[in-house]
């Protein structure tokens, strides 16, 4: 009995089976992305009650004077030499290891030589494939032994897919600390513009409002850390803005002292609008008209010198002239009419280890 010959695959035909294959292993790959991302998304709820570790040197009396930092750090890897895609730029991985241990290092320098009594930070990595995994929180615990500290998430997610080298995980956040004893420390989430599927990879904004008890004053002094939105289509910041001001008004319907103070990545109405001009093609903050929020409040920000720079290009090397370099006054603080205000001045620090400038305050509880 002759035996049919064996047929031949046509070899179009296996080209075509092995694309569907793939094509199908990434489709599955993609969809198991979005379930795992979906499943771990971090979701807070509106008001959370965070941890006061440490222990504070002093007390707190109506008349007493205090220094107040407020700084982004750029979870210690956007120092001069670094640009960012976000801002144009075309950097993902902005510092190797070396580099933010240095950049950290700067920035736990600038801190002791300001050496103030209560501390402002954002964009505070614990745990990110950006800052190769450093815990940024406890290294300025490590300077701040005097200080009780709290920290609240504002970014946490797993991993982020994108872009090309993707950014991987992130954990990071808002961290206050104070030389004074803190009652208590709260996250109070702001209000998120994105919608699913971009809000898994996306920050969760959020006040980390703390606490300070007055020796023989039924007030406090509460202190409202911050980082509002930066890259939306401007309903985010609006939106943040006024919750921030429902928080503000709250605060000083009971008659405490109150300080809002951060990134608030927009420029107060009554602040030198005009001091750091749109060079065009970049970023632009958003502006806070400061006669919406009602109230007696003094709105602080100092333009003798830039609080923020552009992430489009490095500094180093470039030239620094604000005629063709762009610059932004974006951080501040808010402060009740109670407190009077001693002394206000944006610090600079050239950009060297961060691409924000820490901007101090000094002022007395009357």
């Amino acid at each position: 009995m002759s035996k049919e010959p064996k047929k031949k695959s046509n070899p179009i035909a296996r080209f075509f089976k092995f694309l569907l294959t793939l094509i199908l292993i990434a489709v599955l790959a993609v969809v198991a992305l979005f379930v795992y991302l979906t499943v771990t998304e971090f979701k807070p709820a509106e008001r959370v009650a965070v941890d006061v570790e440490g222990k504070a040197a002093y007390t707190l009396s109506e008349g007493d004077t205090f220094k107040i930092v407020t700084w982004n750090v750029g979870y210690g890897a956007l120092g001069d030499n670094a640009d960012f895609f976000m801002d144009g730029g075309s950097h993902v991985y902005t510092a190797t290891l070396n580099r933010v241990k240095l950049n950290m290092a700067g920035i736990l320098e600038g801190i002791a030589d300001m050496d103030p009594d209560i501390v402002f930070l954002q964009e505070v990595d614990r745990d990110s494939t950006r800052s190769k995994h450093i815990d940024e929180y406890e290294l300025v615990q490590s300077i701040l032994i005097e200080q009780q500290s709290s920290f609240a998430n504002n970014f946490k997610v797993a991993f982020i897919p994108y872009p090309m080298p993707p950014i991987g995980k992130v954990d990071s956040g808002l961290a206050t600390f104070s030389s004074y004893p803190i009652a208590s420390s709260e996250r109070v989430q702001l209000p998120v513009p994105f919608s699913w599927p971009v809000r898994m990879a996306n920050l969760k904004r959020c006040v980390l409002v703390s606490r300070v008890p007055i020796e023989g004053s039924d007030k406090e002094l509460v202190l409202m850390n911050l980082h509002l939105e930066a890259y939306d289509s401007g309903e985010g910041k609006v939106a943040q803005t006024k919750m921030l001001a429902e928080l503000l008004q709250a605060e000083a319907a009971k008659g405490n002292y109150v300080i809002a103070g951060g990134d608030f990545n927009q420029i107060f109405s009554s602040a030198d609008v005009n001091a750091y001009p749109n060079l065009g093609g970049e970023w632009t903050p958003g502006l806070i008209d400061v006669a919406s929020i009602d109230g007696d409040w003094q709105f602080l920000m100092d333009a003798s010198h830039p609080s923020c720079r552009s992430l489009r290009t490095p500094l180093k090397g470039a030239n620094p002239d604000p005629a063709y370099f762009q610059y932004y006054l974006i951080d501040g603080f808010i402060a009740s009419s109670n407190l009077k205000v001693e002394s206000l001045a944006t610090q600079d620090m050239g950009f060297v280890n961060t691409d924000h400038n820490p901007v101090l305050l000094q002022v007395t509880l009357r």
